[in-house]
């Protein structure tokens, strides 16, 4: 039997301190600021504090950032988020960082695909959400890939410079 958050390929583990230097790095990546919700640079203390008081409990924090670590080479190669966590309707954002150097090898799908198995059969989620840009081709394949449906076109959601574009709902349903 498969442990729930590994494959063959990909570990999702926790935050470590020694993540920090990493985590720093892609933070402050301000070409991807635009499909987050960064607009200032992270300081190291900052990102200190953060895994410093990284609270795995998603019931508490209604948050849980998890590092996907590469089997082989135990580097980390991407962070994914489950955010906006509502234990009511059991459902939850997902947000999804593979490092630039490491993209198109299939680290997304298989991080997509653990996760969607944790957050059904452990947590016991009913639905996983992201907000995908329309113009972001190899995101929407990718979460389709992985069983996300469009169910939403949403208008002029996300701020480019001095203008706006659209965003698709995505869903995947797990119980």
């Amino acid at each position: 039997m498969t442990p729930l958050l590994c494959d063959d390929k990909i570990t999702l583990r926790a935050v470590e301190a020694t993540d920090l230097d990493t985590i720093l790095a892609w933070e402050n990546d301000t070409t991807i600021w635009e499909v987050g919700s960064s607009m200032a640079p992270f300081s190291r203390k900052s990102i200190w504090d953060y895994i410093d008081s990284y609270n795995p409990d998603i019931f508490a924090a209604r948050q849980l950032r998890l590092i996907i670590e590469c089997n082989d080479s135990r580097q980390a190669v991407g962070m994914i988020d489950l955010y906006d966590f509502d234990p009511m309707n059991r459902r939850a954002g997902v947000g999804l960082l593979i490092d630039r150097e490491c993209r198109h090898q299939g680290y997304g799908e298989r991080s997509l695909a653990l996760l969607a198995g944790y957050a059904g059969k452990f947590i016991g989620m009913h639905q996983l959400w992201a907000v995908v840009p329309v113009d972001n081709s190899h995101s929407v394949d990718l979460f389709k890939k992985s069983g996300y449906r469009i169910t939403g076109r949403m208008k002029s959601w996300l701020r480019s410079g001095k203008s706006y574009r659209d965003a698709f709902m995505m869903q995947l349903l797990i119980n």
